[in-house]
């Protein structure tokens, strides 16, 4: 079992507007490989957990007749709805949950999806929940995609350090856990996902070049969990200089910063035998209140 990780219910409180401008969209080629691999039917129900401001859900959501988008997060879903209700997206059904005590039929999805967010679950009792949710050789998509300060560019490196030091300054270092990452360490998603039931079906990888400008980044740096607005508060003029100030010297010649963006997907499928044995232990493990 992961040691229980403590994340805060209002982690990205305030961030909603940044997030929705400034992350960077999962590209269409991504989309529509997920879409062959799980082989949906175009008429089932679509589960985008942990879902922001919705950047699978809308995507994704002409290849299901239903698609729920569930966060803890009210700010986020209140961003789904305005855009759902512009879009004029009447399959989107917005829901503000918790992964954990969310209420759904067994076998009523086709695909879930999780956008960068397994890892804040509760990633044991949300993967038998998962597979129950499902039906018969129904999918959960794993997906990723690179931040601006993750990668081996000076600029990267530099950006990275500013985002630090503020976070230090303004003693916003311990709004994570400090040791968040060591139980997928231990136990990588794909094993947790494994002993629940699933099929573990590889890694499907993408990749985009995007040229940051300093406007976005410091966008960008607003939608995170380590820098939102509500913790750079009255230093945000502040923190808008430094990052122009010490980034600038790293711009290319056009004033952009390049980044060859990763982006994937990790895909699993629930077995059609629903009576396997690992089926009948995820089944157990949700009786028993884990």
């Amino acid at each position: 079992m992961d040691d229980k990780l403590h994340f805060a219910v209002d982690l990205y409180q305030g961030t909603a507007e940044y997030y929705d401008r400034y992350r960077l969209p999962y590209p269409e080629a991504m989309i529509e490989d997920l879409i062959a691999h799980t082989g949906v039917s175009g008429q089932g129900r679509l589960l985008d957990l942990a879902c922001g401001t919705g950047q699978l859900a809308f995507p994704l959501r002409r290849s299901f007749a239903e698609v729920w988008a569930v966060d803890r997060e009210p700010d986020f879903v209140q961003m789904v709805q305005a855009k759902a209700d512009k879009l004029g997206a009447g399959n989107i059904r917005p829901i503000t949950a918790d992964a954990e005590t969310l209420d759904v039929e067994t076998g009523y999805f086709e695909l879930v999806v999780i956008g960068s967010a397994f890892h804040r679950l509760d990633r044991d009792p949300v993967a038998a929940r998962l597979l129950q949710w499902l039906r018969p050789d129904g999918c959960v998509a794993l997906c990723w995609a690179d931040g601006p300060q993750l990668g081996d560019r000076e600029w990267q490196h530099v950006l990275a350090a500013l985002c630090d030091r503020w976070q230090t300054a303004l003693g916003a270092t311990e709004r994570v856990p400090a040791n968040w990452a060591e139980p997928q360490r231990r136990r990588p998603d794909a094993q947790v996902l494994s002993e629940a039931g699933f099929e573990t079906a590889g890694r499907h990888e993408f990749r985009v070049e995007h040229r940051w400008s300093v406007a976005e980044l410091a966008g960008w740096v607003r939608s995170t969990s380590f820098l939102p607005p509500s913790v750079l508060g009255d230093q945000g003029a502040a923190f808008d200089n430094d990052l122009a100030a010490v980034m600038g010297p790293f711009a290319a010649s056009d004033g952009t910063f390049p980044h060859d963006v990763g982006f994937a997907y990790d895909l699993a499928r629930k077995p059609t035998d629903a009576l396997s044995v690992r089926g009948r232990q995820a089944r157990e493990f949700i009786k028993d209140g884990y």
